[in-house]
């Protein structure tokens, strides 16, 4: 620190999608405890069946954090499914037999930013350094971070796979949508101090920005 007084955190007001349509349930879908197949919103997502919505669900972090900048920003999102199928036209995401690959994020921010009022930007090196920043002059970054960051206390064994949404920022920490994190624990605005966050962020993401006016 250089002796300035510490700024108050800028967090902003995004609204929270996880990426399955029951929130409550992540916890006992991510132990196993219950399949995604068994979520009684499962309707909601768009999606053409209960197999559709198992294969997809637990892949849709990228997906759930794009909804999220489309309702904060202009008020109004697709279903999941709706972006998915957009997706794979655009080569977001790549099907090998039951594999998925992707999110790929040069498609994705040519698809974020043809599709809809936003420019987003792929950003293979993404500093931690520069989120603060970012955050702070309205950006909503998706950044690569390991799952487990849902419980910060743990010790992750890599970094990334994983997309959460930066939405607010301060000296001390960042602030986090997640979409596979814990309801009432580490879902919406969750704190987690820079320190804690280097552990688990892969120093890559993409920086999504409005090009036309908030809506409300």
């Amino acid at each position: 620190m250089d002796g300035k007084a510490s700024e108050s955190p800028v967090v902003h007001g995004v609204p929270y999608f996880s990426q399955w349509e029951s929130p409550e349930l992540v916890a006992d879908l991510v132990a196993g405890r219950c399949r995604a197949s068994q979520d009684p919103l499962w309707k909601n997502s768009g999606a053409e069946s209960r197999d559709s919505y198992e294969f997809w669900s637990g892949r849709l972090c990228g997906v759930a954090c794009l909804r999220m900048a489309l309702k904060f920003w202009f008020g109004t999102t697709p279903t999941a499914f709706d972006i998915v199928r957009e997706c794979l036209d655009a080569g977001v995401y790549r099907l090998d037999g039951q594999k998925v690959h992707g999110l790929i994020y040069a498609p994705f921010a040519d698809y974020v930013t043809n599709r809809w009022r936003i420019q987003a930007d792929s950003r293979p090196q993404l500093p931690a350094s520069q989120l603060r920043d970012l955050i702070q002059e309205g950006a909503l970054p998706l950044l690569s971070v390991h799952k487990s960051i849902r419980t910060p206390e743990v010790t992750p064994p890599s970094r990334g796979g994983h997309l959460v949404l930066g939405v607010g920022s301060s000296d001390a920490s960042i602030y986090l949508h997640n979409p596979s994190g814990f309801h009432n624990l580490s879902q919406q605005f969750a704190e987690v101090s820079w320190h804690d966050f280097d552990r688990f962020y892969a120093g890559r993401g993409v920086v999504l920005r409005p090009l036309g006016p908030r809506v409300g």
